[in-house]
């Protein structure tokens, strides 16, 4: 039995550590994408509910917890921000439509970010393995005084 390369240890705690690391970040970005979806979700509801109560008073969150009584006046009319402070004006259909295409592009980034993170965990597992069998091999190593084969 060749004796346990530390280099070759260190290696792959190196890449380990790398994995393990990307595997945040991608965790992260899912979070943000999942919660998109829901947001995206919740806006659509609201503005199919807003061309069903009409003009009547609801509630308008503002920030902290804390809501003020607004009147729609033209719950047809929305703006979507498409980015770079650029806001278009749709109507309550083109902004349901607008929100529903974004959703889909969150859930198919939400798929590819999933099976990105599904192989960094084989690719984990399979280091971490390898990792475990070099443990191994150097306390048998140990146990048995380092002497090899004659």
């Amino acid at each position: 039995m060749a004796p346990v390369d530390p280099r070759e240890v260190q290696s792959l705690q190196a890449y380990l550590n790398q994995y393990n690391q990307q595997a945040e970040v991608y965790s992260r970005q899912l979070g943000i994408m999942e919660e998109g979806i829901r947001e995206g979700n919740a806006a659509i509801e609201t503005l199919k509910a807003l061309l069903v109560a009409g003009d009547s008073t609801i509630l308008m969150p503002i920030g902290g917890g804390v809501n003020v009584r607004a009147r729609v006046e033209h719950p047809d009319e929305v703006y979507a921000n498409i980015g770079s402070e650029i806001i278009l004006q749709k109507t309550n259909e083109g902004g349901v439509s607008y929100l529903q295409d974004r959703i889909a592009e969150m859930e198919a980034s939400t798929k590819n970010l999933t099976e990105v993170l599904q192989k960094i965990d084989a690719q984990v597992k399979d280091i971490s393995k390898r990792l475990e069998q070099l443990y191994r091999q150097a306390q048998e190593q140990q146990g048995s005084g380092g002497a090899g084969p004659r």
